[in-house]
């Protein structure tokens, strides 16, 4: 196709902005998803635009129907189709089990698991033959770290779907996949963190540092561009952390 349409969510966010802006290098006109951060958002569609590729931000609450579909008609609408789906979009809020409350919980839940099924379903009804759903776990669920309990909860049902939903669109050229990113230098991995932490974090890596959203972004790069025969599988884009 020469006239391609990604949806990134989330693409206010470190990941989201790698991954906008290697799809606008591959050719990708791109909607950039945000729920809090507008003018982040704006200089991510800026970055697209200057690549030559058409840009737009569109404020959605993935947790809400009617907002994840007015997103989705929003994006047809003003770029005229949907070829990929790649949802990055997330929260991470840590905390012992023991010291979890139900609303921290529910709240984890609610953007992590109700979002993704949200957004992989109407990527489902959606995206165009020879597209692409990439949805976003984490290498959390491997490590199985301390204090991670409900974000690895919600992103261990996430790891569910891909090939449930990949056999369900059997016949429409459409490949289901995730992406498991380990430890990234990202702000939200970053957030409440010392420098200390992070170093031994990077350290446990056999390439002893930290992964990038640039790196993250090329795994998606190849999912919803060259690699058609990976589908319905979980990659692990960690460097060998997990």
């Amino acid at each position: 196709m020469t006239h391609r349409v990604a949806l990134v969510t989330g693409g206010s966010g470190g990941i989201g902005r790698a991954v906008a802006g290697r799809l606008a290098a591959d050719g990708f006109d791109v909607a950039v998803h945000y729920l809090g951060n507008a003018d982040r958002a704006e200089e991510v569609a800026a970055e697209v635009r200057e690549r030559g590729r058409k840009a737009v931000t569109v404020r959605a609450d993935l947790g809400d129907e009617e907002s994840a579909l007015a997103l989705f008609g929003t994006v047809e609408t003003e770029l005229g189709g949907v070829d990929a789906v790649v949802h990055t979009a997330g929260i991470m809020p840590l905390s012992p089990l023991a010291e979890t409350d139900l609303e921290t919980f529910d709240r984890v839940m609610r953007a992590n698991l109700r979002g993704t099924f949200l957004v992989a379903r109407e990527g489902a009804r959606r995206v165009r033959a020879g597209g692409s759903i990439v949805l976003f776990s984490t290498s959390i669920t491997r490590l199985q770290t301390p204090a991670y309990g409900a974000y690895a909860m919600s992103k261990g049902a996430v790891e569910a779907l891909p090939l449930i939903l990949a056999r369900e669109l059997a016949g429409r050229d459409v490949t289901v996949n995730a992406v498991a990113p380990g430890p990234t230098d990202t702000p939200l991995f970053r957030e409440g963190k010392p420098q200390e932490l992070i170093d031994r974090i990077a350290g446990l890596n056999p390439a002893g540092r930290l992964g990038t959203p640039d790196d993250v972004a090329e795994v998606v790069a190849a999912l919803v561009g060259p690699a058609r025969w990976i589908n319905g599988q979980t990659i692990f884009a960690n460097g060998g952390a997990a």
